[in-house]
């Protein structure tokens, strides 16, 4: 069946003008291709930037700042409170008695979301009971991968593992804030800091270390300010890298079009192809 299939076969000279053209219009789109995926690079390092800063300096430029003595912080306006965690959260350990609610996951990528929405091949146990309950602005730290930032705030009522460790805010935090805040880069390796184990793959955040971790607490009206500049800074830069990531489908699109109109004759092939 195979020696059936007619192929068409260009001369040898037309061939390697074909590939002579092709060598050179796809480096073209690859050049693109590079540049654009540079750019998502880097408006993800700018989104990173943005954030990180925000939730530890303020958005007023202008404002007196003191030293924390702490690294992962540096230097925070005057007139926010430094606290310990222990003096910022109660450590909730709720039980589910059925088993019903939302399963919910927690990951450094994502924060907490449903386990509905992710694409998880893992074992996943006959049932929920007794996993652990967490309320809406409860903060949700993986205790296995925090240091890899498997942590945020919950946004719903429902379950997670009982590996998990679920801590209540006392009430001087906007779950919108703190959710920015404990995700991100630097706050992991202040949670690695604390956490125990043999191998850094193996480290465990227990309460007793996640406790000992100093957090800053602006006004709460300030992080209500912070949240809405950052929902608007972030949306602006995310509208652009999405509109990138489109612009790099299509010219994987092109690529792939004019590899097949090429080779099997579709287009004509001009004698100069490279300038």
């Amino acid at each position: 069946d195979l020696g059936n299939i007619p192929i068409y076969v260009p001369s040898l000279s037309q061939q390697a003008s074909i590939a002579n053209f092709l060598d050179c219009e796809i480096a073209r789109i690859d050049a693109l291709i590079d540049a654009k995926q540079r750019l998502i690079e880097l408006l993800a390092e700018k989104r990173q930037a943005l954030i990180e800063h925000a939730v530890t300096h303020g958005l007023n430029s202008k404002a007196k700042f003191r030293n924390t003595g702490v690294a992962w912080l540096g230097d925070i306006p005057n007139h926010w409170a430094l606290e310990f965690a222990r003096w910022l959260f109660d450590e909730i350990d709720e039980r589910s008695e059925t088993g019903d609610e939302e399963l919910l996951s927690v990951s450094h990528l994502t924060g907490v979301t449903p386990r509905s929405e992710k694409d998880v091949n893992m074992f996943m146990a006959e049932t929920n009971e007794g996993y652990k309950v967490c309320q809406p602005g409860d903060l949700v730290i993986n205790t296995l991968w925090a240091w890899m930032g498997a942590m945020g705030v919950a946004f719903r009522h429902g379950l997670v593992s009982p590996a998990y460790n679920v801590y209540r805010p006392t009430g001087q935090y906007n779950p919108r804030y703190l959710d920015f805040l404990v995700r991100v880069p630097n706050f992991a390796k202040e949670a690695t800091r604390y956490s125990k184990g043999v191998w850094s793959s193996r480290l465990r955040l227990y309460p007793e270390e996640f406790f000992l971790i100093q957090m800053p607490v602006p006004p709460l009206d300030e992080q209500q300010a912070i949240v809405d500049y950052l929902d608007g800074e972030i949306s602006k830069i995310d509208r652009l890298s999405q509109a990138t990531q489109s612009s790099i489908a299509l010219l994987s699109e092109r690529r792939t079009a004019l590899i097949s109109a090429a080779v099997t004759g579709q287009i004509e092939i001009p004698e100069a192809s490279c300038n």
